[in-house]
């Protein structure tokens, strides 16, 4: 595990691994919807940790926000994944229609997540999802790496 998978993630490193800009992830943040887990906020300028499953969390509303999905609906939809599913996120599929959410994994299973019925379906990879988002970290550890060499 390299070090900032151990460390954690702050929060202007989420907002360059996501593309959500830093009042995205600080309403985020204080309306419960994605908190980090590795260290909250503790009053005025304290410093948040994100870990690896909060980036992708966010990576994940972020990707249903761009695919037009309500953020009312995101909410709802990634409170569900967070459940009992011990869904394999880079294996699964959201399926997302007007009336429902589905989660289709890569074994044929299908587990609703709102309950919902019938409708236009829109479906959002969660595979590539997660590649670009270790494609992100790399590349800013890279970056990282670069910069503390050049200044040695």
């Amino acid at each position: 595990m390299t070090d900032s998978l151990k460390l954690g993630f702050s929060g202007p490193t989420v907002c360059r691994l996501t593309g959500v800009t830093y009042r995205q992830l600080d309403y985020w943040a204080r309306t419960g919807l994605v908190t980090p887990s590795i260290t909250p906020a503790r009053g005025s300028g304290s410093k948040r940790r994100y870990s690896y499953s909060d980036v992708l969390e966010v990576k994940v509303i972020k990707s249903l926000l761009n695919s037009g999905v309500s953020l009312a609906r995101a909410r709802q939809a990634v409170e569900c994944l967070r459940g009992s599913l011990g869904a394999d996120l880079a294996s699964s599929s959201l399926v997302l229609s007007d009336a429902g959410s589905v989660l289709a994994r890569d074994d044929g299973d299908l587990v609703d997540l709102l309950r919902g019925g019938q409708g236009v379906f829109n479906i959002v990879p969660l595979a590539n999802v997660v590649a670009e988002l270790t494609t992100t970290i790399r590349q800013e550890q890279l970056a990282t790496s670069e910069k503390e060499h050049r200044s040695a």
